[in-house]
């Protein structure tokens, strides 16, 4: 029996290969992304590693989703047209998940692209936003098992389906943190003004309650003032003419 011809298949393997490689990568950005956010490794240095090696595998990753993409129009079977690759669901073969991957390509490329664009939009902001990467992992992997051609094999499930035990543990794990750094920061701003205060600092008094000291040393004054000129009085005879002038 002679072996079959390949060249037919041969785009439609170039975006199978891509999208199984594409995937990986994705899965393996979202993890490095999320131990980084979750700062379970503090060594010194490991943070800048795990950065650039984050930022590395999501580039190639996006490289790897396009020619998924773009491979398709090769394939004489399938015929998407540029029209069923770059609009969501309106592919003929399997819409729904073939959309939702489509979707998941687009939200790809704005989170990874956005990093050169995060002093722009500000550091708080833009990690805000590059935590939907993990949407990015979720729809992939939809799309991998509704539109996949191997998607009832064994091995691909394993491939997909293993790596979300790690990546759901980091992400809850990640959720809490930021519920108790809020939980922290409200009761520290929720305490009496004295007990933050730094040493040295001066507190602001009310405007009644400055007035009314004000007043009680005015009177303290007076009242000193005119103690003194009663022992001068006792003291001296001509001491009233003075101090009456002095008045």
């Amino acid at each position: 029996m002679a072996p079959r011809d390949p060249t037919p298949y041969l785009w439609w393997l170039v975006s199978r290969a891509s999208g199984i490689v594409a995937l990986g990568l994705v899965t393996i950005a979202v993890l490095l992304g999320l131990t980084m956010s979750t700062k379970l490794l503090r060594r010194p240095g490991v943070g800048r590693t795990l950065m650039r090696l984050h930022e590395h595998v999501a580039l190639v990753g996006l490289g790897a989703i396009a020619v998924h993409g773009l491979a398709l129009l090769g394939d004489p079977w399938l015929r998407p047209g540029l029209r069923g690759l770059t609009m969501p669901f309106a592919m003929s073969y399997r819409p729904l998940f073939t959309g939702l991957g489509i979707l998941a390509g687009y939200l790809g490329a704005l989170l990874g692209l956005s990093f050169y664009a995060r002093r722009r939009i500000g550091v708080k902001l833009w990690r805000r936003f590059h935590r939907a990467t993990v949407l990015v992992w979720v729809l992939g992997v939809i799309h991998t098992l509704g539109a996949g051609s191997d998607a009832a094999t064994q091995w691909l499930r394993a491939f997909v389906l293993l790596p979300a035990i790690p990546i759901v543990y980091l992400t809850v794990l990640r959720i809490l943190q930021g519920r108790t750094h809020n939980t922290r920061t409200g009761s520290s701003t929720s305490r009496p003004a004295l007990a933050g205060m730094v040493p040295g600092e001066r507190v602001s008094t009310p405007a009644g309650l400055s007035d009314l000291a004000g007043g009680r040393s005015a009177a303290r004054d007076a009242d000193t003032q005119r103690r003194a000129t009663e022992r001068l009085t006792r003291s001296r005879p001509g001491a009233p003419v003075l101090a009456e002038e002095a008045t």
